[in-house]
């Protein structure tokens, strides 16, 4: 950390004497949020981690005091002022910062006064739950992988069985006296009828392993377009689909069905957990599309990302639930076949990127990160 503050430090120090847009490149380069404020308490730099930690961009936040982006802003400005007197060389401190309707932003703080303009500090901010993330993206990626073969072995396994009881039940069929064909027919039919049940939820599961992947150029946007029409012609009154989209994000080789089937998986489980709020004519999906700087993705660092996000207003996931959502036959309604964010997770995986989830009653987030050009 002390290593990671110095390098800061020089290179805030260097672009403030010589204020030149590549003076500050560097600082883009690194994990922590970099932001520097002004005498006044303005944001005259924020890093590219840092716009991904504020969700926004410098251009958005230059105009704006650091401190006012929080609903308890106390204890952030009592660091900035005493950096600012210098009663510290740097100054360390744990803080939960408030954000209007999100969770409280927890992070370690690092606060350093700059020689020149000396009203100026440096903030270094790292998020104490960021490592926290990163191992359980991993769990979840090797757990993807065990769950994909489990899934296909177990899948092959069932295949033949299954072919053997629906073809003795209909040669069983065949024999029957018919004297009682009607009566007895009707026991034949439910083992047929189970056996087809089955043998769909088997080629559900083989799905994403049997069908080729296709790439090509992959507008998002128009991703997001085909969904959002199938969603309506099946929900036309009680839901609003919002769209917040980012004009800019570029085209990315990919699957374009394997999106839109991901998208639409997450969207249509949203609008089924919406089901009471749909009924009052009040229901929101969110599609919400930004650009992420330097991420990283299955331990692999990338400048730019795709950020998909899929915000609805329902009741949230069962905490009983909330750690388990993207295994193969878990589903919280009645009546779930618990595959849709299975196959939403394996499409995406295969993107080299991942999804995450945030959710609590009212407000429920599926975020899709997958790499761009």
């Amino acid at each position: 950390m002390k290593i990671v503050t110095n390098i800061a430090r020089a290179a805030a120090a260097a672009a403030a004497a010589f204020p030149r847009p590549s003076a500050l490149a560097g600082l883009d380069l690194l994990a922590s949020a970099v932001v520097i404020v002004d005498g006044t308490g303005h944001i005259v730099y924020a890093n590219a981690a840092a716009e991904n930690l504020l969700e926004s961009s410098l251009k958005a936040l230059s105009r704006q005091k650091l401190c006012s982006l929080f609903a308890n802003p106390a204890e952030l400005d009592n660091v900035i002022a005493q950096a600012r007197a210098h009663k510290f060389s740097d100054l360390r401190q744990e803080l939960a910062l408030e954000r209007a309707g999100r969770e409280a932003l927890h992070v370690h703080t690092i606060a350093s006064a700059l020689d020149e303009p000396s009203d100026n500090v440096l903030l270094e901010l790292r998020e104490t739950v960021q490592q926290m993330k990163l191992d359980r993206e991993e769990r979840l990626l090797d757990q993807s992988q065990v769950n994909k073969e489990l899934i296909r072995n177990l899948a092959h396994e069932i295949k033949n069985p299954l072919g053997g009881i629906r073809g003795a039940a209909q040669l069983l069929e065949m024999e029957l006296p018919p004297l009682h064909l009607q009566q007895l027919r009707e026991y034949t039919q439910v083992i047929i009828k189970e056996a087809d049940r089955l043998q769909t939820l088997v080629d559900r599961l083989l799905a994403p392993h049997r069908r080729p992947h296709i790439v090509g150029d992959v507008n998002i946007h128009e991703v997001l377009e085909r969904v959002r029409s199938l969603m309506m012609a099946e929900f036309p009154s009680g839901l609003a689909i919002v769209r917040d989209y980012d004009a800019s994000l570029p085209e990315f080789r990919g699957d374009k069905e394997q999106l839109i089937q991901t998208v639409l998986n997450i969207a249509h489980n949203a609008a089924q957990a919406l089901a009471e709020r749909i009924d009052a004519g009040d229901a929101q999906i969110v599609f919400k599309t930004r650009v992420a700087r330097q991420v990283t993705l299955a331990k692999v660092r990338y400048n730019l990302a795709l950020d998909l996000h899929i915000i609805d207003n329902g009741p949230g996931i069962p905490p009983q639930i909330r750690d388990r959502i993207f295994y193969p036959l878990v589903s919280g309604r009645d009546g779930g076949s618990g595959l849709g964010l299975t196959l939403a997770q394996t499409f995406v995986h295969q993107h080299m990127g991942v999804i995450e989830c945030e959710s609590r009653p009212g407000y429920t987030d599926f975020r899709i990160l997958i790499p761009l050009p």
